[in-house]
């Protein structure tokens, strides 16, 4: 029986910090996961939830994804941008806190973060699958993710060396990990 840890995110003061429990259990389905999106900001543009929720849909029953909104933090009343990304990180957490009751691997988005081609994707998601435990993908605010949340995850991804609104962000995400599900799949969606 292998031996699973799940990973919990506490915002205390400023400061993200991992706690690491350590347990086993077996798995009926050892490849079943959710893939867990939380972006920073509330309402996106029409046409970007119409695409979003398009690829979201494709997703077969043993990979689901799930969108969680985090409010944003106004961008009034003279905060730092470090009082800005503190204050939606308490929400992040909260929100990584409740998306999951298993184990979970922590992934953030962040402009120096690793790139990576489709097929490492692919590769990528296909270990995240092998391993069962949830995936959570964090998008950041305005400002990007608190600087504790970066450090507290356990991967950090880009998008692009490009600059995107965020709606397209999610956009994105979402067509390239559906684009990753179907290089392993055998799907004909992506081809090389």
């Amino acid at each position: 029986r292998p031996v699973l840890w799940s990973v919990r995110l506490v915002f205390k003061a400023g400061a993200c910090s991992r706690l690491v429990q350590a347990g086993s259990c077996h798995r009926a389905f050892a490849h079943s996961m959710k893939l867990v999106l939380i972006a920073v900001g509330q309402k996106m543009p029409d046409w970007a939830q119409a695409a979003f929720d398009d690829y979201a849909k494709r997703f077969p029953p043993e990979l689901p994804l799930v969108c969680k909104a985090v409010k944003t933090e106004p961008r009034s009343g003279g905060k730092t941008a470090q009082q800005l990304m503190q204050a939606e990180a308490g929400r992040i957490t909260a929100t990584i806190e409740s998306a999951s009751n298993k184990g979970r691997r922590v992934v953030a988005l962040d402009e120096r973060g690793t790139a990576l081609t489709t097929k490492a994707l692919a590769d990528r998601l296909q270990g995240w699958q092998q391993a069962g435990d949830d995936v959570v993908l964090l998008i950041g605010g305005p400002d990007g993710p608190h600087p504790d949340l970066r450090a507290a995850a356990h991967e950090r991804l880009r998008l692009s060396d490009l600059t995107l609104p965020h709606a397209l962000a999610r956009v994105l995400l979402v067509e390239q990990l559906y684009r990753a599900w179907s290089v392993h799949a055998g799907h004909p969606y992506h081809r090389e």
